[in-house]
């Protein structure tokens, strides 16, 4: 959750981190699934959690654009 009394640099700061976090969970995704059957299994259950980290980590990087978007 965004803290709403953040100022603009912690927003800024927090928007960067959020943004990295999404990069690489996307060159997670891009580096494809494993070969050996077992690591295979392993990271598509990984992928239900990689899903929802990425969906949340979205939903809080919109909220401090908003909050972004009214500061001065």
């Amino acid at each position: 959750m965004v803290d709403k009394l953040m100022n603009k640099d912690q927003l800024l700061r927090k928007r960067d981190e959020l943004q990295d976090r999404l990069d690489a969970i996307k060159a997670d995704y891009g580096r494809g699934l494993n070969a050996d059957s077992e690591e295979r299994a392993q990271e598509l259950e990984n992928a239900d959690v990689l899903a929802e980290i990425s969906r949340v980590t979205l939903e809080e990087l919109k909220s401090i654009e908003e909050l972004l978007s009214k500061k001065p």
